[in-house]
């Protein structure tokens, strides 16, 4: 049995984003899983950082985000609500990620609650292991599921959008692979502003299968920082790719 935390951010309870945060659910359970839903809307969730965050912070200083949030996550006095959905990451043995896709990124409650979540000393800094690598997070899957309202080619090396995997690196690279968690390909709902039901049911059976490779499916093969393959200044070290590699893509290692 393994404990997976799920992470939905959409306002309307009859979405397909709500459906499919609880179909993850369902299915995840059925197959002798304990799992976590954080529903962020339901939940109220303050999005913006403030330092309101941090109690030790004391209005007659300058607020240094970064500073503070790593003070008082090492001394345990975090806001609660901040630090209940860090126990909630610390026990999870994967993380799923159920959001629309709003103006090429997440929501602005996610994007909230990654940013008051991943403190300093939880997520990253400098008294956790470095980053990009066997970071503070390591052992742990992650997965995004995410919908879309565009078609499918639009979102490929020569669609108008640009690279599925070139807009979701910031989640995928920088958030999963930043703190240690290893990110699968993600899974992507295309035109789904109107899915009629035999689509419906067509993508359960689509994700249902992701889920069941949530721990057995391989990541993303990102570079580790600590690999060998950059230098000093965090720089990949020229020869290491492909030829013809390029962007992204450098700092993915070849497969097979």
């Amino acid at each position: 049995m393994k404990k997976i935390l799920v992470v939905s951010a959409h306002p309307e309870p009859r979405s397909l984003n709500a459906s499919l945060a609880s179909f993850a659910a369902e299915e995840l359970r059925a197959a002798g899983h304990e799992v976590q839903v954080c529903d962020l809307y339901a939940m109220k969730w303050k999005a913006a950082v403030d330092a309101d965050d941090f109690p030790g912070h004391t209005a007659d200083r300058r607020l240094q985000v970064m500073a503070a949030s790593e003070q008082d996550t090492l001394a345990e006095r975090l806001s609660p609500d901040i630090a209940a959905e860090q126990e909630k990451v610390r026990r999870a043995d994967a993380v799923i990620l159920q959001f629309p896709m709003w103006w090429f990124s997440a929501p602005a409650i996610l994007k909230g609650w990654i940013d008051r979540v991943f403190t300093a000393g939880f997520g990253y800094g400098p008294a956790v292991p470095p980053p990009y690598s066997e970071g503070a997070l390591a052992g742990r899957r992650a997965l995004v599921s995410v919908t879309v309202g565009a078609r499918e080619s639009s979102f490929t090396d020569r669609g108008i959008h640009g690279r599925m995997a070139d807009i979701l690196h910031p989640v995928q690279h920088g958030l999963f692979w930043f703190t240690g968690m290893e990110p699968l390909e993600p899974f992507v709902v295309y035109d789904a502003n109107d899915l009629p039901e035999d689509r419906f049911a067509a993508t359960k059976r689509a994700y249902g299968r992701r889920l069941d490779g949530l721990f057995t499916d391989d990541p993303v093969p990102f570079r580790s920082l600590v690999g060998g393959d950059y230098d000093h200044d965090m720089r990949l070290l020229p020869g290491v790719e492909a030829p013809g590699t390029s962007g992204l893509d450098l700092h993915v290692r070849p497969r097979g």
